[in-house]
């Protein structure tokens, strides 16, 4: 696969190199594609929300970690004047003037299975009396053991583990299929090239034929062959022909300047689009590209991931109707004046707290708050069950086109052959005076309407085979998964 990569690399700055040497850039789909994913403007917003959910992954993957952390005030100084009640209940202001200092270590988890957060820490603090009877005074307290937990509420990190790789998978997902809606639009872009310059082609075409014709029309009408009503038909046509030549060289050039543009290709590069041609023995089984997309679609993943949303805010609700929190702490502290000796002696430090919010009368507010989150539960439900129906039915209507498409495509090739031929056989007829000049007309008409057809035909043939790339996330002609090593792409 890597080697492969590197040959179409190589293979494509030869490309490049060759056409900045001419000025023109000799172009086939399969390499406006490759750039397409590697140089445009949408590739790079795919690769920013790719990077995007992965570092909030990452960030949701450390949450799950222990953390360690410093805090610490160096120095605090207070010179001010407080208040100070007696013995007899009267309040008389006193200086105080003092630095501080404090530094405390801990160290938290977050508890998987209750949703509560367990935290062991260590601090010193030191205070020095700046003025009046000076002395120095140290607190420490060598280990302390923290319980903080919600007793009724829904526990986050429970689902934050459902939630988040869900999101991440889906991410994933959705990067690898927005890089292949970017080759839907490179193959837009392409193909609107492509058929513009087929048009110009066939105006330059008409517009020969059309000169010759009207010479061949004046030396007939001098000689009494032809009416004058047949040489000014003619002429009308020849000077048609000019104008068709002119607007499509404009819209060769706004088609050219689109796609370089889409690809990132700087300068005055001149783009010649060669026509693809067909996926031999390619087709589609509707039952197969169904499993594949379920398994792989992005859309799968945001199924799953908006249902478990749903069912998070209603557990949220109910946990909101009663709220009781516990903290505990159990360890030990020591004071002294001196550091060494406040580690000394030290004496029990035990809080246990249990915080209760019970609402005696809220009228039905939480109550409805939690019917409420429940019947959006269920719209989502009917929602995504109705996205999913029309997810299922548009893979099975874009199987059948793509299906169907071959043999249209088919079709389409022999009809332009037919009427190339047909268009031929016309001009020379005319030349010898056999068929009048609607006929001429009526048949290069064909003629131009087959071309264009069997260009739409083969455009639509390719938009097809990558929207059902995009949509499965599978490679239907190789038969291999359409993949991509995401750590190495962000890490670019």
């Amino acid at each position: 696969m890597y080697i492969k990569r590197i040959i179409a690399i190589i293979g494509l700055a030869a490309t490049l190199c060759a056409a900045a040497q001419t000025d023109t850039l000799r172009l086939s789909l399969s390499e406006a594609i490759s750039m397409a994913r590697a140089r445009s403007v949408d590739a790079a917003a795919a690769l920013d929300e790719l990077r995007s959910a992965y570092w909030q992954y990452r960030t949701y993957r450390a949450e799950l970690l222990p953390e360690i952390s410093f805090n610490a005030t160096l120095p605090s100084y207070a010179k001010r004047y407080s208040s100070y009640q007696d013995a007899s209940g009267a309040y008389n202001f006193v200086p105080n003037d003092n630095l501080q200092l404090s530094g405390e270590l801990s160290i938290s988890q977050r508890i998987w299975l209750t949703g509560g957060t367990l935290s062991l820490r260590s601090s010193l603090d030191y205070m020095r009396q700046l003025s009046g009877n000076k002395y120095n005074n140290f607190m420490s307290i060598p280990v302390a053991l923290t319980l903080e937990q919600p007793l009724f509420a829904a526990n986050d990190i429970k689902w934050d583990r459902r939630i988040e790789p869900v999101r991440y998978t889906e991410a994933r997902a959705r990067f690898i299929s927005e890089t292949e809606e970017v080759a839907l639009s490179a193959i837009r872009y392409f193909f609107s090239l492509l058929i513009a310059k087929e048009q110009l082609a066939c105006s330059r075409q008409n517009l020969a034929n059309a000169e010759k014709l009207y010479d061949v029309a004046k030396a007939k009408r001098g000689m009494g062959q032809i009416s004058e009503n047949d040489l000014l038909q003619i002429e009308l046509t020849m000077l048609n022909a000019r104008s068709a030549v002119s607007s499509d060289e404009s819209s060769l050039k706004s088609a050219s300047f689109q796609l370089a543009s889409f690809l990132d290709i700087e300068g005055d590069t001149a783009i010649d689009p060669a026509e693809p041609g067909r996926l031999p023995g390619v087709d589609v089984d509707y039952a197969a590209a169904l499993e594949l997309a379920t398994e792989r679609n992005p859309f799968m993943h945001n199924v799953q991931r908006r249902q478990l949303e749903a069912d998070y805010e209603v557990a949220k609700a109910k946990g909101r109707q009663r709220e009781i929190k516990l903290f505990a702490q159990i360890g030990y502290t020591g004071s002294d004046r001196t550091a060494g000796r406040s580690y000394s002696n030290l004496r029990d430090n035990q809080v246990v707290e249990v915080g209760v919010s019970i609402p005696l009368v809220d009228w039905g507010k939480r109550r409805a708050a939690v019917k409420v989150a429940e019947s959006r539960r269920e719209l989502t439900r009917n929602t995504l069950r109705k996205e999913t129906m029309d997810f299922n039915q548009n893979l099975f209507i874009l199987v059948e086109r793509f299906n169907n498409q071959a043999e249209q495509l088919r079709l389409a090739d022999r009809a332009n052959l037919i009427a190339e031929q047909r268009y031929r056989t016309n001009v020379e007829t005319f030349m010898v005076g056999r068929i009048s000049t609607l006929d001429l007309s009526d048949s290069q008409t064909n003629k131009d309407n087959a071309r264009q057809k069997l260009l739409n035909e083969l455009y639509s043939y390719w938009s097809y085979f990558y929207q059902l790339r995009s949509i499965s996330l599978w490679d239907f002609s190789t038969r291999r998964p359409v993949d991509a090593d995401i750590e190495a792409i962000i890490r670019q």
